[in-house]
């Protein structure tokens, strides 16, 4: 699988699309001056305490409280507020844990006011970004994480990443971690650690422990609550380095300042991979649309989402969940039995709704309307595809097999902002009023999506597409690129009429008749 990044700089954001085999799999947008991202570490102030709750509500500077309940505490809450208050009294030179004498774990079915105390002063990491009236979700389970390991202070555990299924591969990591880890530091070994030297581990080692150092003299020099004490990566490069990998095969960006930087970043933690950084110089097209993103943007956040075949899923959003609606269209096959159908247009469809969820990054609770199929082997076969097809969302997910009705539910962690992208236009009408269309960036696609379904799969007489007189200007002015091209592939010639009395987004394939002629 080709991975490929396309990253657009603006005054006021970077714009990050993550391509797979040339097809968008995660879009992110995030502003130049954006604070409160995951895995940022705050010195904030307990402002309430919610026992009701099990819960406190902590001040770290946003417009709302952030939120941590007593299960974010986490086991080593005791050692984060201990650690907290020796170096706020200027208790600890240095950031070594070697002479930090742990405390024992909390109790987990605790409450909250056992542990905190209302106006206490509290470092706390960022688990979750603020979402829509929320304030951000905080933790004291505090980790720093790299390219290869994640490091967590206060525990002297070493584990590795489940994904790793080589037993020979994970008492080797171990060996070499607990050669070179820190008295009090904690690693977690991550996947794309397989295979790597001692010296590529203790090189990420370093450079976590360097971020440690710098949050502990952050800490030390805090006059005012609340205060960042460490900044995470951002966006573009906490994708770098949580998916570079030998697939990616190359990085495009439109801005030279940020150039710059990801290739002094990708020195850091792959120097194999500086050659893949690309910087895009064209300036009459903007880099989205000369890759393709822009178009697949407007393809893909519709309210309809029009697969290869001719399905199609409807995707709607409630404020308890979001449902998936899967359509057939005019797919079925008439050689194959309705089962037989359903099964393909269910493993397709399978297939994109994995890819939307990681678009749109949907979080909560899936709720997918399948085809209905008798056979109970072909709902297994579609609960494993589902399963398959989730394997490379990184966010935490769980899949229900498909109940009796046809349903599979699914839940997935979000941890940032859900994006609204509007795929439709305004354009004015006859009456004079405005109305709502398709995004001109789709129509031509559609028309030729569904011309070479007609003509290929449905095996229709197709000669005449009637459609709005701005389209059909359209195509009149570039015959060489489309009638005569679909000439060539098709072996007929096919007419564009215009009819006023199609919206743009109305389209029909009919057989020629003497007023078309």
């Amino acid at each position: 699988m080709n991975k490929e990044l396309v990253i657009n700089v603006t005054a006021g954001q970077v714009k990050v699309a993550l391509l797979e085999d040339k097809r968008l799999v995660e879009l992110h947008q995030e502003k130049n001056d954006s604070e409160y991202a995951v895995g940022d570490l705050y010195i904030g102030r307990l402002k309430k305490l919610v026992p009701g709750l099990n819960a406190a509500f902590i001040d770290v500077g946003y417009e709302k409280d952030g939120f941590l309940h007593y299960f974010d505490l986490g086991p080593l809450a005791d050692n984060v507020q201990k650690y907290t208050r020796i170096v706020r009294n200027g208790g600890a030179s240095n950031s070594s844990l070697a002479n930090f004498k742990l405390e024992p774990d909390i109790d987990k079915g605790g409450n909250v006011k056992d542990v905190l105390k209302q106006g206490q002063e509290i470092l706390v990491q960022i688990a979750k970004e603020p979402i829509s009236t929320k304030g951000p979700r905080l933790s004291l389970e505090l980790s720093i994480a790299g390219r290869y390991i994640v490091l967590v202070p206060f525990t002297d555990r070493i584990s590795v990443s489940s994904k790793l299924k080589d037993r020979k591969e994970k008492d080797r990591l171990r060996r070499l971690i607990k050669s070179i880890k820190p008295k009090n530091f904690g690693i977690i070994v991550r996947t794309v650690a397989q295979g790597k030297k001692v010296a590529e581990l203790d090189r990420d080692l370093k450079n976590l422990l360097d971020k440690w150092e710098r949050a502990h003299s952050a800490l030390q020099g805090v006059t005012k609550l609340p205060q960042r004490v460490l900044g995470e990566l951002d966006k573009t490069t906490s994708i770098l380095r949580d998916l570079l990998n030998e697939s990616f095969n190359s990085i495009y960006v439109d801005d030279a300042d940020y150039f710059k930087e990801l290739e002094s970043f990708l020195h850091t933690i792959a120097p194999d991979k500086v050659n893949i950084l690309k910087l895009y110089k064209g300036t009459k097209v903007n880099i989205m649309d000369y890759y393709g993103v822009e178009k697949a943007i407007k393809h893909s956040f519709g309210r309809n989402v029009t697969m290869k075949s001719g399905a199609y899923l409807i995707i709607e959003h409630t404020e308890a969940l979001h449902v998936v609606d899967v359509n057939s269209g005019n797919t079925a096959k008439k050689e194959v039995s309705q089962e037989e159908n359903a099964l393909r247009v269910n493993l397709e469809s399978a297939e994109e709704v994995a890819r939307q969820l990681r678009l749109r990054d949907l979080g909560g609770i899936i709720v997918i309307d399948f085809i209905d199929m008798v056979k109970a082997e072909n709902r297994k076969k579609l609960f494993q595809h589902m399963t398959e097809a989730m394997a490379s969302d990184r966010s935490k997910h769980y899949i229900l097999p498909p109940s009796k009705f046809g349903l599979v539910q699914i839940t997935r962690q979000r941890v940032r902002p859900e994006m609204e992208i509007k795929t439709t236009e305004t354009i004015p009408n006859k009456d004079g009023g405005t109305m709502e269309v398709q995004a001109t960036i789709l129509i031509i696609d559609e028309i030729e999506n569904k011309l070479e379904r007609a003509i290929e799969v449905d095996k229709e007489n197709v000669v005449c597409i009637k459609t709005h007189p701005f389209v059909e200007a359209y195509f009149s002015a570039n015959k060489l690129k489309f009638q005569f091209k679909w000439l060539m592939k098709y072996r007929k010639w096919v007419k564009v009429l215009p009819r006023t009395s199609y919206p743009l987004i109305c389209l029909l394939y009919t057989s020629p008749s003497p007023r078309d002629s």
